[in-house]
Order: structure tokens, then sequence, then C-alpha cells
């Protein structure tokens, strides 16, 4: 029995990037660290927040590589001379990634009250009509 995939399907022309995007969403892991909502805040615009609580703006980096939002986290070791008698506050880094579709723009990201919202874009693509000529072979 043969698999059958996006860019096999005859009426599915040049969808083999869709099912790249597919597979590496599926490899980026779904660990709990740190927990996050994803909002729909108009018809073209979303919000992505992150609890961080207890990271600084410093402690975090927001970057877009390749379509993915990379979200990564990492405290720096201040207490080092502190003595724990329980430690029950995630101090560990983590990295969240969110594959992006075409045409989303990362816009700001605001840190507030131990959340990190990071607010993306949709344009609306140009409804584009074209008209193909044919030539006498």
């Amino acid at each position: 029995m043969s698999k059958m995939t996006l860019g096999s399907h005859p009426h599915m022309l040049g969808f083999e990037q869709l099912e790249r995007l597919l597979e590496r969403t599926a490899k980026a892991g779904n660990e709990g660290y740190p927990p996050f909502n994803i909002e729909q805040t108009s018809d073209h615009s979303y919000r992505i927040t992150l609890a961080v609580a207890g990271f600084a703006e410093e402690d975090l980096a927001i970057t877009v590589e390749d379509r993915q939002l990379v979200i990564r986290g990492r405290q720096s070791e201040d207490g080092a001379d502190r003595v724990f008698l329980h430690r029950g506050i995630a101090a560990r880094q983590f990295q969240r990634s969110f594959v992006l579709a075409d045409g989303v723009e990362v816009g700001e990201a605001i840190m507030e009250n131990g959340l990190l919202h990071v607010d993306l874009t949709r344009s609306r693509p140009e409804t584009v009509v074209q008209t193909i000529q044919i030539k006498k072979g």
C-alpha cells in the first residue's frame, strides 16, 4: 500500500512545501513549558501570550527563522550563593516555536505582569486574475 501525500495528489500541485511544514510542526515538540495562549484579536490579527514569570526582558529572545517564530528564555544564574529549602518556581530554559503562514508578520512584543504578549498580523492577499494566452503549436 502506498502512502498518499499532498504532493502526489493530482489536483494539489505545488503543495510539497505544505507537507514539509506539517512535518516540521509535528517535530517541534509538545513540551508544556511555558504555558501559552493563542487568541484572535481581530479578523486579521492574533496574539500569542506566554506565561514567563521570573524571566526579565533581557532573559528572553524572539526571532523569526524560516517562517517560524521562535521564543527562547534563559534565566541568568544570579542566585549561585542562595540556598533554597524548596524550589517550586521553574528556572529552566525553554524554546517555543510557532510556524507562521505566508503573509503573517510579527508585530510588537510586550512584557506585562509575568506575561509575554507577541502580536501577529496577517496581510490580506490581493486577488489576482491572470489571463493566459494560447499560442498555436
